[in-house]
């Protein structure tokens, strides 16, 4: 049995808490535990945050650190966002004993010290390279043979690819095979790798244009077939789920594209409960993947 520090971040419990059931089930079933981390706070955001104070930045990602530090645990994500910030902050503290002074004179005010023990690992890595694909597919039990499922990798999972090693960052495939290990369909479409629009406070600032990218992308993948869209990363599944209302209150368009958690589908195909894994609980209906899964 593997134990795991479960970073929540923001959307996951506060947006999307089926994200959270779902990769609790999933994992147990693979003898992983994921377990609470309490007292943990914003990741915080990577990006613009980092850009305009590192410092600040870094200590409040250093604290969350050491709370799994003290759980003796690696972390685990559920936000491209937060796996960026945390394991981004973790490869900087331990390479640069200057920033890790720094962030560890702040740190003593609450009698906490940053030591480099643990790592961040996205769910992703959890399901590839510990449980491991072929095993996953061993486990299927309702193999989503007639799902045609388009991926989201995101952007923050992949890049900066000197430290996030998945493969190519321009042609991954880790997500492609956790989806043929399930048994569905997985399809390609134009411009796979386009970001979902909402990130670096572009969905704050300038909702139009974030609606844009995300309904460029949808509609990519609706041209190309797609029954779903999975995403790896709480952020991106708001985006596109939660866009795509956005998106018919503006255009008066009806998208229905499905979004589902990666954890969420691994689930379905495991003969999971959809009401147990949170897939009524999205503001766009997945009852048109579940008919064809049934």
């Amino acid at each position: 049995m593997s134990d795991y520090a479960f970073f929540l971040g923001c959307i996951t419990p506060n947006r999307y808490p089926g994200i959270e059931v779902a990769s609790k089930k999933v994992m147990k079933e693979f003898d992983i535990n994921l377990l609470d981390m309490r007292g943990a706070s914003c990741c915080p955001a990577p990006g613009v945050f980092g850009s305009f104070d590192l410092a600040t930045w870094l200590t409040l990602a250093s604290r969350n650190l050491v709370i799994a530090e003290e759980m003796n645990v690696d972390i685990a994500t559920t936000c491209n966002g937060c796996y960026a910030t945390l394991q981004e902050a973790n490869h900087l503290l331990k390479h640069d004993p200057k920033l890790r002074d720094l962030v560890n004179k702040s740190l003593a005010k609450v009698g906490k010290k940053y030591k480099g023990t643990i790592e961040v690992r996205h769910v992703i890595e959890l399901l590839s390279d510990e449980i491991k694909l072929e095993t996953i597919e061993k486990k299927v039990k309702k193999p989503l043979k007639n799902v045609r499922v388009a991926v989201h990798y995101g952007c923050h999972f992949l890049k900066p690819s000197e430290t996030r090693m998945h493969g190519s960052a321009e042609r991954p495939t880790v997500l492609d095979d956790l989806v043929k290990s399930l048994g569905a369909e997985n399809i390609d479409y134009k411009d796979k790798a386009m970001c979902c629009g909402a990130g670096g406070g572009v969905r704050a600032a300038m909702l139009d244009v974030a609606l844009d990218m995300a309904a460029e992308k949808i509609d990519n993948i609706i041209e190309a077939g797609g029954d779903c869209l999975v995403t790896p990363c709480a952020f991106c599944h708001l985006q596109f789920d939660r866009g795509q209302v956005e998106l018919n209150e503006k255009l008066g368009k009806k998208y229905q594209l499905p979004v589902v958690f990666v954890t969420q589908l691994t689930g379905l195909a495991l003969g999971m409960d959809a009401k147990e894994l949170g897939l009524y609980d999205n503001a766009i209906s997945t009852e048109s993947l579940l008919k064809k899964i049934q």
